[in-house]
Parts: C-alpha cells; structure tokens; sequence
C-alpha cells in the first residue's frame, strides 16, 4: 500500500497473524500436554498462561480495531 493507513493496516495484521499463529501453537502444545496428563489441579501455569496470552491479543485486537477502522477512516 501507497499511504500510511494502507502500511499500517497491511503491518498490523501481520502481526496480529503473527500473534495468533503463535497463540494457536501454544494451545496444541497445551492440548497435547493435557492428553499426556501432564497437568494437575495444583500444576497447570502452561494452560493459565496460554489463557492470559489469548486475553492479550484480544485486547491488543480491539485496540488495533479502534484505532485503524475508528480514528483511521
């Protein structure tokens, strides 16, 4: 894209794409984990941080949202 909104839409999905095929790995790591009954109820940090890191990107994709669709356009 020629204009700064168009590099910085086209950038922020890459990362945001970026951000969620990371997101994605880290859930098959959980779930593979969890068939092997890897975690207990005292012993699960690996699935509470998976959990955190989805809330991160989510907030991080509203704010994208606010800013290239409502300030931008």
């Amino acid at each position: 894209a020629d204009g700064v909104y168009g590099s910085t839409f086209f950038v922020a999905t890459g990362f945001h794409g970026l951000h969620v095929i990371m997101g994605s790995t880290f859930l098959a790591v959980c779930f593979i984990r969890q068939i092997l009954h890897h975690f207990t109820s005292e012993h699960h940090f690996g699935f509470e941080a998976a959990a955190w890191y989805w809330h991160f990107v989510d907030v991080v994709w509203l704010f994208l949202y606010i800013s290239i669709y409502w300030w931008g356009s």
